[in-house]
C-alpha cells in the first residue's frame, strides 16, 4: 500500500513539473525554425536561422521567452 502512494506522489510531481514547462526546449524551437525555413524552399544558414530567432523575440509573449530566445541567438555566436 505504501509503494501505491509513493507512485502518485511521484506521478503527480511529474505532472506538476511538466505542467510548468510552458516553453519548448532548445532543441525543439530549433527544429520547428529549421523545418520553417526548410518548408520555404530557403537554403539553411546561420543568418537564416538569426533572422528567423530575432522575428520571433520581436514577437516574444514574455520575459521568459524573450530570454529563451536570446539564449538561442547567443549559441549561433558561441
Amino acid at each position: 500500500m505504501q509503494q501505491h502512494t509513493v507512485r502518485t506522489d511521484s506521478a503527480s510531481a511529474i505532472s506538476r513539473y511538466f505542467a510548468k514547462a510552458h516553453l519548448p526546449t532548445q532543441q525543439e524551437t530549433l527544429g520547428e525554425i529549421v523545418t520553417e525555413i526548410l518548408k520555404d524552399g530557403r537554403s539553411l544558414s546561420r543568418k537564416s536561422l538569426c533572422t528567423k530567432l530575432l522575428h520571433r523575440l520581436e514577437n516574444a509573449s514574455g520575459e521568459n521567452e524573450q530570454k529563451h530566445y536570446n539564449a538561442l541567438i547567443g549559441l549561433l555566436f558561441e
